[in-house]
Formats: structure tokens, C-alpha cells, sequence
């Protein structure tokens, strides 16, 4: 825990286990950076992977920062919604997710051989399968590439889950419908490239993906 992880709303709700941020993480494959650029405060999507220790992100964005300061914080955020909670009152009314919370300072990958690494790790971690069968980067493509590694040592994690909190309140006898509304995301059947020569099925790892859920 640090000052910065440290829960001071709602803190049933957090946690600092490891296992609950590797599930958040794992559960996605996309993040949000945020970060001071030229003084103006940026948030940026991007696409993520990991390791046990670190998490690999593109940061082209962020390398600004870093350039003109090498020590800047950022922090990454990663969030799953899973419903809303609809309640008696508006009041009461919410969203069921899971989040995590990410600080610290990163770091530039430069060396070739880790940079490979880390790009693995984000492919594989969106498309599993697809680094061994797609063409890899290129030594140009390679030095194109800005990728960040940033310690997971430093988060948070949390949680929302279960029905309205005014069921044994005086609103209950207001006669109005209540519960959650969950929200689940599937992937979709491939859609082909139409510059695609024909006879060129969608391979194994992605094909097998549609109607499976994301997250």
C-alpha cells in the first residue's frame, strides 16, 4: 500500500491482492495512459500486455514526457463495466465493474531483443496465436515502435458488484421495478479483408474466437 493506493471511498470495495489485478488485466487488452504532456494533462487508449512484473504498453504519447522528463509519473487505468444498477431512486443508481490502478514511473524500451519481447507479450495478450502466424516487425518497424514498461508493483484494484442498496429503505414502498442490468461483450464472426485473394480462410485462433465472450 502506498499513499497513492491507498482506498478512501467505498473501501469494501478494494483491494490490493495481486491475484485481483492480474484478472483485471488479464481480462482486457486495452488501457487508458494518463500523463503530463507539454504541461497539459493527456489520457490516451492504447493496447496493453504483461508479465509477471511488468506491463508492456505503446506509449508514443508518453515518450513526449519522458524525453523532456525522464522521472514523470503516469498512471494507467483498465476497467471492465458489467451492468448498471438501477434503483427505486436516481440517487442510488450505478454501474457494476471491475478496475484497476496502475502508478509509477516508466520506462523507455530500447533494447531490441526486450522491445521483440514486449511486443509479444501485448499481441499475444489481444490475439492469442497470432504472433506466430502473422509477419513479425521489421528492424525499421522495430525502431518506429515506442514501447513502455511500467512496474505493476504500485496498484489498486476495484469492485462493484450485486443489486441496489435501497431495498430495505423507505423507497421500497415506491412501487418501482429494480435490479441490475448486466452488460457481457462477445467477439463477432471475422470479417475478411475485401483485398483478400479468395481461398484465404481466417486461421484457427481467430476464427474460433467468434461468439466467445471478451472479458
Amino acid at each position: 500500500m502506498t499513499d497513492r493506493t491507498r482506498h478512501r471511498r467505498l473501501r469494501e470495495q478494494g483491494s490490493l491482492a495481486r491475484a485481483d489485478l492480474e484478472a483485471i488485466l488479464d481480462a482486457g487488452f486495452v488501457c487508458h495512459l494518463g500523463v503530463v504532456v507539454d504541461g497539459q494533462p493527456m489520457v490516451v487508449p492504447t493496447v496493453y500486455g504483461r508479465d509477471d512484473t511488468e506491463l508492456f504498453l505503446h506509449g508514443s504519447v508518453a515518450s513526449r514526457s519522458l524525453a523532456a522528463d525522464p522521472d514523470a509519473p503516469v498512471c494507467v487505468t483498465v476497467t471492465h463495466v458489467d451492468g448498471l444498477v438501477l434503483a427505486r431512486s436516481v440517487f442510488e443508481h450505478g454501474v457494476n465493474y471491475r478496475s484497476a490502478m496502475i502508478h509509477g514511473v516508466p520506462r523507455k524500451v530500447t533494447d531490441p531483443d526486450e522491445k521483440l519481447r514486449g511486443l509479444r507479450l501485448l499481441t499475444e495478450h489481444a490475439a492469442p496465436g497470432q504472433w506466430d502466424y502473422a509477419r513479425r516487425p521489421s528492424r525499421k518497424e522495430l525502431a518506429a515502435t515506442t514501447l513502455l514498461a511500467l512496474s505493476l508493483a504500485e496498484a489498486s484494484v476495484k469492485t462493484s458488484v450485486g443489486p441496489p442498496e435501497d431495498g430495505e429503505g423507505p423507497d421500497a414502498a415506491l412501487g418501482i421495478w429494480a435490479g441490475n442490468l448486466p452488460l457481457t461483450t462477445t467477439w463477432g464472426t471475422p470479417v475478411t479483408d475485401p483485398l483478400l485473394p479468395p481461398g484465404i480462410e481466417p486461421p484457427p485462433h481467430i476464427a474460433g474466437r467468434g461468439g466467445t465472450r471478451q472479458g
